[in-house]
């Protein structure tokens, strides 16, 4: 009834929630397009060159998302600050290292050793993004980052296990266009990527939301 009352609030968790799915969705984009192609050039053909264009790649996804969350809850002045650039290296340095353990280890023990590693790095990274972008720490314990952190690290877990466990492939019919025959194929590391973007969509949603209410 209060809310019926004052068309204000209901205006504003509107627009909250809005803008909440949208910085979510392009976030969850962002962060797909470089944590995989990274990923994809260390498994496909690693190098020194691909391996540094692949971190490359991996920071500035990093620095984008993070970009977004700056933006969605403070001033656009602000974007480029010492504080934000350290947010995205840890969230990079967060990557490297789930990869590192995972390959180190190797195996089933790998995969899981390298998940606990990831899940436990970006719960620190959320919890950092806080104080980054100056909010106010929650009154009680909040589940979010908790939740948040476990879904990307298990997102990173189907990338590794397509390329590790799974061997599967889905190869169309020959489509012959012209004088030309094209074939799709579907791998499994790409349906990875894909169920790693949804993860990852769910868990910046919930953290989104969270963060523009503080």
């Amino acid at each position: 009834m209060s809310v019926i009352r004052q068309p204000g609030v209901l205006g504003r968790t509107t627009r909250r929630r809005v803008v909440g799915v949208g910085v979510a969705f392009v976030a969850a984009a962002v962060e797909t397009l470089a944590v995989g192609v990274w990923f994809l050039l260390l498994v496909g053909s690693p190098s020194t060159s691909t391996a540094l264009a692949g971190l490359g790649i991996l920071f500035c996804g990093a620095l984008v998302r993070t970009g977004l969350f700056g933006v969605a809850t403070s001033e656009l002045s602000e974007l480029i600050k010492p504080w934000r650039l350290g947010a995205a290296l840890a969230m990079t340095t967060s990557w490297v290292v789930w990869l590192f353990v995972a390959q180190t280890v190797g195996g089933p023990v790998g995969l899981a050793a390298g998940t606990l590693v990831l899940g436990g790095a970006l719960l620190v990274q959320f919890l950092f993004e806080r104080y980054v972008f100056r909010l106010r720490p929650p009154a009680r314990l909040e589940l979010t980052p908790i939740l948040s952190a476990t879904l990307l690290a298990l997102g990173g877990a189907t990338l590794l296990a397509s390329v590790w466990f799974v061997d599967l492939a889905v190869v169309s019919p020959p489509i012959s266009v012209d004088t030309t025959t094209v074939v799709v194929r579907i791998e499994a590391v790409q349906i990875a990527v894909v169920v790693f973007g949804v993860l990852a969509f769910v868990a910046h949603q919930r953290r989104c939301q969270r963060l523009l209410r503080s």
